[in-house]
């Protein structure tokens, strides 16, 4: 049986944040019996620069490239700051989507989500996101978007509590796997 190795990437960088609960119950207890989910952490990755990218290119921007190259698929969590997506998960993906034309995100099955304390659940940053996948040719879990709004009254103890998002994901994760 074919093992497919996942990685999770978290647009916060804060302690405790909804998204990185939501992406360890995914890799704890959503994810097919085939399947496992390493959470990867962007807290050191420098502001994309092109100037150092090439045969410069920062450690931590290459353990990141070569993270994303080797996993079968990604599933992204984003928050929604200012009706767009998180900075640092815009950076992870400036440096992904680098050198041009030989991105490690070509091709590359993603499922995205986001989550937030207000009632639209990151729709705003949802759609920001999905553009940049688009533009940078990932290919996206064919799947509808996953908002998670009221998060915070969906989360206990560390874990996504909330039975019907639960399901909602673990569906959107079976999804990712059927691309396989």
């Amino acid at each position: 049986m074919k093992r497919y190795q996942f990685i999770g990437l978290c647009g916060s960088l804060r302690k405790h944040s909804a998204h990185e609960q939501i992406l360890n119950t995914i890799a704890e207890e959503l994810l097919p019996s085939d399947s496992s989910l390493t959470l990867y952490r962007l807290h050191n990755l420098p502001p994309y620069n092109e100037d150092h990218d090439g045969p410069s290119v920062p450690d931590a921007v290459l353990e990141l490239r070569q993270a994303v190259l080797a996993a079968s698929g990604i599933v992204i969590g984003c928050p929604e700051y200012n009706h767009g997506m998180s900075g640092v998960l815009k950076n992870a993906l400036d440096w992904l989507s680098r050198p041009h034309g030989k991105s490690v995100l070509t091709a590359k099955p993603v499922l995205t989500f986001t989550a937030s304390p207000a009632f639209t659940g990151g729709v705003r940053a949802q759609q920001q996101l999905n553009e940049t996948l688009w533009a940078v040719s990932a290919e996206l879990t064919r799947y509808p978007q996953i908002v998670i709004g009221s998060v915070h009254s969906k989360l206990s103890n560390g874990r996504l509590v909330d039975e019907s998002t639960r399901n909602y994901l673990r569906l959107g994760v079976k999804a990712l796997s059927e691309m396989m």
